[in-house]
Formats: structure tokens, C-alpha cells, sequence
């Protein structure tokens, strides 16, 4: 069996001061979502043999406020091949993930990781499946289960979706109605 956790990054600020969409910062309520994402991280006892991101600034202060929160270091590989990436490409970096780990956390951008999430899990007409088709948000995490023994086996339809937490869910005023 294979997990693959999908963390899309935390709210970014565009305060005008970077020329480059790739160098965006985090804003205040980013970090505050990434580092409850974190803590839930940590509280469930989630744990990943490896974790490939997105080599953009958002992400990987996303990741810093996460560790924070998760209390130790995810040693991220970073893949630049994630950034904006469609589904495809996405799941083009699932099936060369390491053999030897079970466990992987994927950090990016939308909209691929909603698409992709949508592409390998069946559609139903309830649960958080339903959810995600109507927004994957900010330092949102969903966590999927495929039983098969490779990576490169990792196809549409054939993941089991079992945790879809956004900020909102762990505080309310890390959700779209608090500034």
C-alpha cells in the first residue's frame, strides 16, 4: 500500500515587491495555516518517508512554518518540476518517487494538486471528495491511500481519499470570513 499526501501551499501575500509570481512570500495568515497544519500533522502522527515540493518561495516557507508546528524537520527534496504543474506532470513526479518509501507528502500550487486529487480518486456524490471539487484552499492537506505496491502503479481512480483538513477546519479564523 502507498500513501500520498498532497499539501497545497499557504496564503501569499502580493505586496508589489516581487517582480517574479515563483518568489511570492507567504502572508501573515499563511503562516499561522501552515503552522496549524503542521501541529495537525503532528497530533495524527503523520509521518513520510519522503517529501518532494515545489522549489517556489511560498512553498518553502510553508514548509518552515509547518515544521514549526510538526515539531521536527521534513528534509523536502525540491523538484522544480512541481511548480504550476498540471496533474499529469504531477503524477508523472508521483510514479518517480523513491521505491523504497510508502509514504510521501507532495507540497505545490493549484490548480493541479485539486486536479490531481480529482483525477485519482473516484467521484461520489458526497464527502470530502465533494468538497475538494469546490476548493482546494490554501495549506489545505489531503491524504489518499492506493493499494498497490509501486509508485509508477499510482493511477486514475485507484486512490481511496482519506483526510481532506483545511486551516478552516482546525481554526475558523484561519478560514475566508478573517482577514
Amino acid at each position: 500500500m502507498k500513501r500520498l499526501t498532497l499539501l497545497r501551499h499557504a496564503k501569499s501575500g502580493d505586496d508589489g515587491t516581487v517582480a517574479r509570481d515563483f518568489d511570492r512570500p507567504l502572508n501573515a495568515k499563511g503562516r499561522r495555516a501552515a503552522r496549524a497544519i503542521g501541529r495537525h500533522m503532528r497530533d495524527k502522527a503523520l509521518r513520510f518517508d519522503a517529501v518532494i515540493a515545489s522549489p517556489a518561495t511560498r512553498v518553502a516557507e510553508t514548509l518552515q512554518e509547518v515544521e514549526a508546528g510538526y515539531g521536527g524537520g521534513l528534509a523536502p527534496q525540491w523538484e522544480r518540476r512541481i511548480y504550476l504543474a498540471t496533474p499529469d506532470e504531477l503524477l508523472d513526479v508521483v510514479h518517480d518517487a523513491p521505491a523504497n518509501a510508502d509514504s510521501i507528502l507532495l507540497v505545490g500550487h493549484n490548480p493541479g494538486l485539486e486536479q490531481l486529487v480529482l483525477m485519482l480518486v473516484p467521484e461520489r456524490t458526497d464527502g470530502a471528495r465533494g468538497e475538494i471539487e469546490v476548493k482546494y484552499p490554501t495549506a489545505s492537506l489531503a491524504e489518499m491511500v492506493f493499494a498497490v505496491d509501486r509508485w509508477e502503479d499510482v493511477g486514475r481512480g485507484g486512490g481511496d481519499l482519506v483526510r481532506f483538513v483545511r486551516p478552516r477546519d482546525l481554526d475558523p479564523e484561519l478560514g475566508p470570513d478573517y482577514a
